[in-house]
């Protein structure tokens, strides 16, 4: 069980990792001149926020495992 819950941790901290990684920059200065018409359009505003959504989602997921895995860890262990 303690080894089903350390790889379900280690695939939620990696699904953090990479739908942090893939949101982009918020202060993209000067850049955003070029990428402006995908943003007057939605485009990268939506992808934006599902991407920000989905890490809530990992990161509260990630966290609930992470404590139940240090309980069950200090009873067993």
């Amino acid at each position: 069980m303690i080894l089903a819950l350390t790889i379900i941790d280690a695939l939620l901290a990696i699904g953090v990792i990479v739908t942090v990684v893939m949101q982009s920059a918020k202060g993209a200065g000067l850049g955003a001149i070029g990428g402006g018409a995908q943003t007057l359009f939605g485009q990268k505003k939506s992808k934006d926020e599902m991407l920000a959504r989905l890490a809530t989602y990992f990161a509260g997921a990630w966290m609930t495992v992470t404590l139940i895995l240090a309980i069950l860890t200090r009873r067993l262990g």
